[in-house]
């Protein structure tokens, strides 16, 4: 679990994913507090704490346990209640916050209810803080934008040489200039087919709202994968190796890259090639 790092009022706070979703590390937050780790159980204790965490959860955690968070909300606000992040996350089955160990151990929390502690400590460090987080988030939005248009390009510029191939190899003397647009349109959907399982006529019928085309709708790992099929593709034309036998071909190696991409060894494998037609 990868760890980001962002500097509040002189205070270097951990932020992790966990279910898809933002942790901050409250334990990074309390540290420059007088109280230190002894503020996070000093604010799980108060009611108000107990029945936000509570609605919190209820909206967002479907295996909630609703009977034994009413008995803790009834103990909550006397002078012998205690409530720690573990003991609230074995009793209600929480997902709002969780232990962590290692070098950035400590008690985190999903940044609505971290956001919702900073209130409690200082209204100014949650201003800072929501601030620093907000710029890091902006940061990794570029960061990955940047990634998808470089693919983006990449495929484009490896598609030049897929199409000099055709142009070498497929495309016979004398053709009209519609008639080689054609064998290119082929071509292009024969990737297609091997990448994404359909031509593009049939991603347009599938998706006639969505603007733009299959490949500009494509995941950072479907064009990482398409730039290398165009590449292939271009030397088994240079070798001669016919449609069919390179439609299967590509197909294979797009599953297995996919595969090896993704990291999930039960990936529901591409649709076959060998049971679709190019229109």
């Amino acid at each position: 679990m990868k760890s980001r790092v962002i500097t509040v009022k002189g205070s270097e706070i951990a932020i992790v994913a966990r279910h898809e979703q933002d942790y901050i590390s409250l334990t990074g937050m309390v540290k420059n507090f007088d109280g230190g780790g002894a503020l996070i159980e000093q604010w799980l204790k108060n009611k108000d704490t107990v029945l936000f965490l509570g609605v919190w959860e209820q909206l967002n955690n479907p295996v909630f346990n609703s009977l034994e968070f009413e008995g803790i909300k009834n103990e909550a606000g006397r002078n012998s209640f205690f409530l720690s992040a573990k003991k609230w996350i074995e009793a209600t089955r929480a997902i709002g916050l969780y232990a962590k160990a290692g070098r950035y151990g400590g008690t985190y929390a999903h940044r609505d209810i971290a956001f919702e502690f900073g209130s409690w400590l200082s209204p100014e460090f949650k201003l800072y803080l929501i601030k620093e987080f907000q710029r890091l988030k902006d940061e990794e939005s570029r960061a990955a934008s940047l990634e998808w248009n470089f693919q983006r390009m990449l495929a484009k510029v490896n598609y030049k040489v897929h199409t000099d191939a055709i142009k070498e190899r497929l495309i016979p003397l004398r053709l009209t200039k519609a008639q080689i647009g054609v064998v290119y349109a082929s071509e292009a959907d024969l990737l297609n087919v091997a990448l994404f399982g359909m031509t593009a006529a049939h991603w347009r019928q599938a998706n006639p709202d969505q603007a733009g085309n299959m490949r500009d709708a494509a995941t950072l790992e479907q064009l990482v994968v398409l730039s290398n099929l165009e590449g292939l593709n271009a030397v088994l034309i240079h070798q001669g190796m016919a449609a069919s036998e390179r439609l299967q071909q590509l197909n294979t190696i797009a599953i297995t890259q996919m595969q090896s991409l993704l990291g999930n060894p039960a990936l529901q494998q591409l649709p076959h090639a060998a049971e679709k037609k190019l229109t």
